[in-house]
């Protein structure tokens, strides 16, 4: 592995985190001159960053303008949620006979810290105070879904599962939403629960259900904050909310 390749790889973890934060937007221009002096670097590992970021999806070569934060319609996010919550299922499933006790204990920290960090953000007011947070928010919860994924050992569904995941992750950072939708939050911590104490008694087929159900539950709440914010995306070939 060259340098170049290595600093390609750190490059590339920066900017994804960025994105999937909502620290940069979908649309946002991403300047090779602007990188290369950001980061101290030449433009060579610059580039092959942005290449790898266009092949999980995550930005786009727009011809004469540079590269994009890919900006998604509704349509596009109610396709990846519907590929994450089949695969959210059946890593759930096969995770659950597996669990040792200590990665039992390792869920419930993830679950209990993503619940504290949900109800800070509920007692926020809407706007930058909310939007400070929802780094960590994002984080939590994926740390939450990651545990389950590496107990399944089914590094094919793990990826494709994250590789969905990545499409929505930085819109749901973007726009946190006001009170009105603080009880779609709490639900959504309420469902990590509910996965948990699955998994715990060895629910597998139960697990499952509850997962399956989590993400597409949380589809109806990115789409909530969507219209609340009153998005300009493109609207969807077909309308309708996900279904359980």
């Amino acid at each position: 592995m060259t340098l170049d390749t290595t600093k390609a790889d750190d490059i590339a973890l920066v900017i994804e985190e960025a994105i999937v934060s909502g620290e940069l937007a979908p649309g946002t221009v991403l300047r090779q001159e602007q990188l290369s002096e950001q980061f101290n670097v030449s433009r060579t590992p610059i580039r092959e960053a942005l290449r790898r970021l266009a092949a999980l999806g995550l930005v786009s070569f727009v011809p004469n303008r540079g590269v994009r934060v890919r900006t998604l319609s509704r349509e596009d996010l109610q396709e990846a949620f519907l590929i994450r919550a089949e695969l959210e299922g059946l890593a759930t499933e096969v995770a659950t006979p597996k669990f040792t006790a200590e990665e039992i204990e390792e869920l419930d920290a993830a679950e209990r810290r993503f619940a504290g960090i949900s109800q800070d953000l509920r007692s926020r007011d809407p706007g930058d105070e909310r939007r400070s947070i929802m780094g960590d928010w994002v984080r939590a919860n994926h740390a939450f879904h990651d545990v389950i994924y590496r107990v399944a050992g089914l590094p094919l569904v793990e990826q494709l599962a994250k590789s969905a995941r990545r499409t929505f992750s930085g819109p749901a950072v973007w726009a946190p939403g006001d009170h009105s939708i603080d009880g779609m939050y709490a639900k959504n911590a309420e469902q990590h629960r509910a996965i948990k104490q699955a998994i715990a008694a060895g629910s597998a087929t139960g697990a499952r259900a509850l997962a399956r159900e989590h993400v597409l539950s949380s589809f109806n709440l990115l789409e909530t904050i969507l219209e609340q914010v009153g998005s300009s995306w493109p609207q969807p070939r077909r309308a309708g909310r996900l279904r359980s």
